[in-house]
């Protein structure tokens, strides 16, 4: 298949001063689709938002505002997915197929590896095999670079403040009541407490619940490749994985934009982004160098 690239993978926001520790990362928001993308596909194009956290990154309008530094991914998901190490390729969808332990993952075997190659409902997205080469040069020109620019807005962070404290946003499909009573809102994900100290978690869940709405953390979403790369708690670099209900922000059709709810979410996302600063900055603060 031919190797189109999105012109443009990635938005960085970095004020002029840095004057907090917490830095925003969105890795499902892209939805730049270039128009040669659509004959290396078997679905029509506009099938491919199902992959999207759709329209989340507007949520993070207030925090950028205000100062928070922010990576936003414009490359759409189905292209490539930032939130899955570069191992995680699907063998039956790349010629020839990797070699790697983590082939097996049960993302993977799903259809939802590096490049995902299912949709639930839809089938298999593309007409056929990736070769390895395109696959390649699609992480050197997407992946990598993402992770690197985050690494250097962590690497800032923690430089000038002693810590450091990455929000990884995402929204996810409205979850069921069946089996939870009340249904969460909000899911928190530290992956089980191995990305962040507990206090910043506690303090996300007490904004969510100042909002009014239900908060659960680590199930069903415990936090992905993003948060085991960047995350250091040792080094007192913290990362946490927020899911916002996307039926919050978004018109009964999960596609459009509701601008008074978005409005009030992206006050709460704000709010977040503070609690997490104050709480950081709050005690001690070890030497940044090492």
């Amino acid at each position: 298949m031919d190797q189109p690239s999105p012109a443009q993978s990635f938005t960085l926001h970095v004020p002029d001063t840095l004057s907090t520790p917490v830095i925003l990362s969105i890795p499902h928001a892209g939805r730049h689709y270039p128009p040669a993308m659509a004959p290396l596909l078997r679905l029509p194009m506009a099938r491919l938002a199902a992959l999207e956290d759709r329209h989340v990154d507007s949520l993070a309008s207030r925090a950028i505002a205000a100062g928070v530094p922010a990576l936003i991914a414009t490359a759409p998901r189905a292209w490539i997915d930032l939130n899955r190490h570069e191992d995680e390729v699907d063998p039956a969808m790349v010629t020839p197929p990797p070699v790697s332990g983590r082939t097996q993952s049960a993302k993977v075997r799903g259809g939802l590896g590096l490049v995902p190659r299912r949709l639930a409902g839809s089938g298999d997205i593309w007409r056929g095999c990736l070769p390895a080469a395109a696959l390649a040069e699609r992480i050197a020109q997407v992946h990598r670079p993402y992770h690197a620019a985050l690494a250097a807005l962590i690497a800032a962070a923690r430089a000038r403040f002693g810590v450091a404290v990455l929000l990884d946003l995402h929204s996810m499909p409205p979850i069921p009541d069946k089996g939870w009573g009340i249904a969460p809102r909000i899911v928190l994900g530290d992956r089980f407490g191995r990305s962040a100290s507990s206090r910043f978690v506690m303090r996300l869940a007490a904004e969510a619940q100042a909002s009014g709405l239900p908060v659960t953390e680590n199930v069903p979403y415990s936090g992905g490749y993003i948060l085991e790369r960047h995350a250091s708690p040792a080094r007192n670099i913290h990362a946490i994985q927020l899911e916002i209900d996307r039926s919050l922000y978004l018109e009964n059709d999960l596609r459009t934009l509701k601008p008074s709810a978005q409005a009030a979410m992206a006050r709460m996302v704000a709010a977040m982004a503070a609690a997490l600063a104050d709480e950081a900055l709050a005690g001690p603060q070890p030497l940044a160098a090492e």
